[in-house]
């Protein structure tokens, strides 16, 4: 395995690990942690090969399995509309592999990797409760601005966590940055 290799499945299992910590109404709740699966998804895009969005996929639908079958976890949510979430994490995965390829290792780097994380973040969250409001069965009688106002409320929550998530990710970037140019200070 070279070095890449060996970051790559680093960087994989702590976005797993992160992912399975705070899935939404699953073990986040009890710990007070917003949702890092879109974040994980935007990081796995800018930082792992093609093999990342699918491991991450089934990681996603195998928590919410085992938290619907076994976890007491109530399954509303598990509907028709369900592979919508796919189409939202494939939205960050791609804003994350557009910003990848733009990545500058400088302070500009944030304005392009700030807009992929707005962008990608209201892209999916719009892609997603579209397509439970279109396709779950719970609103045939409820119009379609009723549903915009009530979603609405989500918003600022959904933008928050995945965006405090991604922030902190960039704040773990520039330490490990600053301490691998500065091996000296890092070891006292």
């Amino acid at each position: 395995m070279n070095d890449n290799s060996v970051r790559d499945w680093l960087v994989g299992f702590a976005l797993a690990a992160l992912m399975a910590l705070t899935r939404s109404g699953h073990f986040s709740s009890a710990m007070g942690l917003p949702d890092a699966s879109l974040a994980a998804f935007m990081l796995a895009g800018c930082c792992l090969p093609a093999w990342g969005f699918p491991l991450l996929l089934i990681e996603a639908a195998g928590i919410d399995l085992l938290a619907t079958t076994v976890g007491g976890v109530s399954g509303w949510c598990i509907t028709p509309a369900y592979p919508f979430l796919a189409a939202a994490y494939a939205v960050a995965w791609w804003a994350g592999r557009w910003y990848g390829r733009r990545h500058a290792p400088a302070w500009r780097g944030l304005l392009p990797f700030a807009a992929a994380a707005v962008g990608a973040t209201l892209a999916a969250f719009a892609i997603s409760n579209a397509g439970f409001y279109l396709f779950a069965g719970y609103f045939e009688a409820m119009s379609a601005a009723e549903y915009a106002l009530r979603v609405a409320n989500y918003l600022p929550g959904y933008l928050q966590g995945t965006l405090l998530w991604l922030g902190l990710a960039v704040a773990l970037y520039v330490l490990l940055a600053l301490t691998a140019a500065h091996p000296a200070r890092a070891n006292g």
